[in-house]
């Protein structure tokens, strides 16, 4: 019998620093993100929220301080996916560009057509599968990037305000589609900007200012009892420094 691969959660960050040069993106954070409803990682523009993600997605390595995943420091990337505000489309069609992620993530060469296939139904996009990738709008083709990640079968996925260029009715699609992969047990972890689509995805919130945790909490108490007065001000609507 095969052993099942080790939880990546929950996801431990202790005194990270993330510094580059004479910039330091996050500044001595200790956050914990645990299995559960999506954690929604807020903050006004520069406050490290993307420098958070790669460091959740084991893409930057911590300048100080340590992050550890299930409790290991050395865990591969595999039971991870990440998708960023502007996503890469393959020179394929759009089956194509799902059928790689299946590829990457070993998916035997004559299953992928079909879990292709049944990817692209999932994100409602199963009649552009033909089409080819760069042609989609914009909202298709993070639909496409959402399945290509999906295919990973991901316990963790990680986005960086993947709606933030979208209109309403594109963003309702991949609001649906983040919900849908919530409810099947993968945990989201999703920068945003968009207090709205807070209220509507988070279990609970992260907020950073300057690289620095103001906050971590549910989303209730985030919005209805905020505990400092930066958070109180980023809710208003007041600029936050």
């Amino acid at each position: 019998m095969m052993r099942a691969s080790p939880s990546d959660l929950p996801i431990v960050l202790d005194g990270a620093s993330l510094r580059a040069g004479a910039t330091t993106m996050l500044d001595r954070l200790s956050v914990t993100i645990t299995p559960g409803a999506p954690t929604l990682v807020v903050g006004p523009n520069g406050s490290g929220k993307t420098s958070l993600l790669r460091l959740c997605m084991g893409l930057a390595a911590p300048s100080a301080g340590i992050v550890t995943w299930g409790g290991r420091t050395d865990s591969g990337q595999t039971r991870r996916a990440i998708l960023f505000q502007k996503p890469v489309m393959l020179r394929r069609s759009a089956a194509a560009n799902v059928a790689y992620g299946l590829a990457q993530a070993g998916c035997p060469r004559h299953l992928r057509t079909t879990r292709a296939e049944e990817l692209l139904d999932r994100v409602g996009l199963l009649d552009l599968a033909a089409r080819p990738a760069r042609r989609l709008s914009g909202g298709e083709q993070q639909r496409v990037a959402l399945a290509r990640a999906l295919a990973r079968q991901p316990e963790i996925l990680l986005l960086d305000e993947p709606t933030a260029s979208l209109d309403p009715a594109a963003t309702r699609h991949v609001e649906e589609i983040i919900l849908m992969a919530a409810q099947s047990g993968t945990k989201v972890v999703m920068a945003s900007h968009d207090l709205g689509q807070v209220r509507r995805l988070a279990g609970d919130v992260v907020f950073l200012v300057r690289g620095r945790l103001c906050e971590q909490t549910s989303v209730k108490d985030f919005f209805d009892r905020p505990s400092t007065q930066e958070t109180a001000a980023f809710i208003r609507g007041d600029l936050v420094l």
